[in-house]
């Protein structure tokens, strides 16, 4: 199978998956954004271990839109009630990755993740 390149702002990581070794982790959808970054260090939060209903694990897709699942009514429903959410908005934990995409982590914060991390 092909390798997928998912790109994570601003952390400034790139990561090539593989969709065969999917799950990477336990957290999540299988292949989702979610458990491609917890799986890479990329420190995403998920305060409901990944089942859609918290909306911690909300990203922005700028690029790629088209490489990840659709959006159920569940996850939209979720995501609008995100503060800050945009209309390319998702929740990293129900979006599963099909080919190359570019998320951005609202509120991420670097100095946060080398104090904790």
């Amino acid at each position: 199978m092909p390798e997928y390149n998912v790109t994570f702002k601003p952390v400034d990581k790139t990561v090539s998956v593989d969709p065969d070794d999917f799950p990477y982790g336990s957290h999540g959808q299988p292949g989702s954004l979610l458990d491609i970054a917890l799986a890479n260090d990329i420190p995403l939060e998920c305060a409901c271990g990944g089942v859609g209903v918290c909306g911690t694990c909300h990203v922005i897709v700028e690029d790629g839109a088209d490489n990840l699942t659709e959006a159920g009514d569940d996850e939209l429903d979720t995501v609008d009630q995100v503060p800050g959410n945009k209309l390319d908005s998702r929740l990293a934990c129900l979006a599963v990755v099909t080919g190359d995409v570019t998320v951005s982590i609202p509120g991420w914060n670097r100095n946060a993740v080398s104090e904790h991390g």
